[in-house]
């Protein structure tokens, strides 16, 4: 503890207990968005809503469960920390790639009220998969878009949380300290992430008994959800790793570790100029860095549609199982639009490079009737049109490969159908040739 002055017990001044009950927020909500049936789209609407925008005491952690092969310590978010939601926290600027010009939080909310009325949080006559839909935009629109355009951007600026005064009244930390161990937070690691391979984290995330022994870093026969668990951005950097062509888990980890030394060292004193722009460069490694882990996502699902196209027109073709074919098709479009939508919500206003990913994606999966989602009416119902084919739309995929690996320098890049452009372009004699 570094403030000056401090009287109180606590030995220790990082905390970020807030930023988990949002995890677990996040993961609870993500698990009740497939439990409609139909029937009971009030209530279910109701219990989401309590996990997005309510603050009761009484919230069960729905996900991740204690089990005897990978017990948790933690129950209830309130075990974190009480009085939490994630509307609150949701990115505020109008969501381009959504129809109906809305907020973050409208976008949200609207998708809530959706999944409720849907059976399975599935939507058949749009394609709309609003579980990963729900999952993959708030950890945008609330972990990312708060660490990187607030606690890493405005609150490092010398008038803003200094570091010469506690972050609150009798808070056993300073302002810069606990605006750092915030955004820390919404990363989603562990706190010994550095020991961890990126195969390890991915699978600690996953509650794989394999891995227990090493998510329980104390040692205390159970798995601290505040310490000692994988979530968000911190999966999906370990997932992007694990293949061996990128270090972004630990890259970024490392950067937030270098940064809080640097506060530590300060011992309370206010920042100087020098010591700011040493943290305002780890900040920079980060949110770079978050960027691309976002990106590499939303490139490996633009792969995945690709794949699910082609195995959609065979099914089709062929008399297959064309529901299947169409349900993993959704599921995939649901991710690589939730992505398309976070990275969207960064400090960085993305300009064309976010027009031309909207327009390639559009606002929903191309249809077996060739139409695509359009807008919204004023009832609240989707208005569909007709689109290009499912192969041109299968050529928008690669374009969509082509555009991020090209703009964020991707080093992952899982799910790499690039070299199928030529080939596509052939097949469909030169339509679409502008590949850009």
């Amino acid at each position: 503890v570094t403030v000056a002055d401090y009287a109180g017990d606590a030995i220790n001044s990082v905390s970020y207990e807030g930023q988990i009950a949002r995890h677990l927020l996040h993961n609870s909500l993500k698990s009740l968005a497939n439990r409609g049936d139909g029937t009971n789209a009030d209530l279910l609407e109701e219990a989401m809503l309590a996990y997005y925008s309510g603050d009761s005491a009484d919230r069960e952690i729905l996900s991740p469960v204690s089990s005897d092969q990978f017990p948790i310590t933690q129950r209830a978010v309130a075990d974190l920390s009480g009085g939490k939601n994630l509307a609150g926290k949701t990115y505020q600027g109008t969501v381009a790639g959504w129809p109906g010009k809305m907020s973050g939080q409208e976008v949200i909310e609207f998708m809530i009220k959706k999944a409720a009325q849907s059976e399975k949080g599935f939507d058949p006559l749009t394609g709309y998969d609003y579980r990963q839909l729900i999952s993959k935009f708030i950890m945008g629109a609330v972990f990312y878009n708060q660490a990187v355009g607030n606690y890493l951007d405005e609150k490092l600026e010398a008038d803003t949380k200094p570091n010469d005064q506690p972050y609150k009244e009798d808070a056993a930390y300073t302002g810069k300290e606990h605006v750092w161990d915030e955004a820390f937070g919404y990363f989603g690691v562990p706190a010994h992430v550095m020991s961890l391979s990126a195969a390890d984290a991915y699978s600690i995330a996953k509650a794989d008994p394999s891995v227990f022994a090493l998510a329980d870093a104390n040692g205390d026969n159970t798995v601290d959800l505040y310490t000692e668990m994988t979530y968000a951005h911190g999966y999906y950097a370990a997932n992007a790793d694990k293949g061996g062509k990128s270090n972004y888990l630990h890259t970024i980890s490392s950067a937030f570790i270098e940064g809080r030394q640097l506060l530590t060292d300060a011992n309370g004193a206010a920042l100087s100029d020098e010591q700011r722009d040493q943290l305002k460069a780890h900040a920079d490694v980060i949110a770079s860095n978050w960027e691309k882990v976002i990106a590499e996502a939303t490139f490996k699902y633009a792969g995945s549609v690709y794949k699910d196209l082609e195995a959609l027109e065979k099914a089709v073709e062929e008399n297959g199982d064309a529901a299947a074919a169409f349900r993993q098709y959704a599921t995939h479009w649901g991710e690589l639009k939730g992505f398309s939508l976070a990275l969207q919500t960064g400090a960085n206003n993305l300009g064309a490079t976010a027009t031309y990913l909207n327009k390639l994606i559009g606002f929903s999966p191309v249809l077996l009737g060739n139409t695509q989602v359009s807008a919204i009416d004023s009832d609240g119902n989707f208005v569909q049109e007709p689109s290009e084919s499912m192969q041109e739309y299968r050529l928008h995929m690669l374009k969509v490969q082509k555009l991020l690996a090209n703009t964020f320098k991707l080093e992952a890049r899982n799910n790499d159908l690039l070299s199928e452009l030529g080939d596509l372009l052939e097949s469909l004699g030169g339509a679409g040739a502008e590949t850009d």
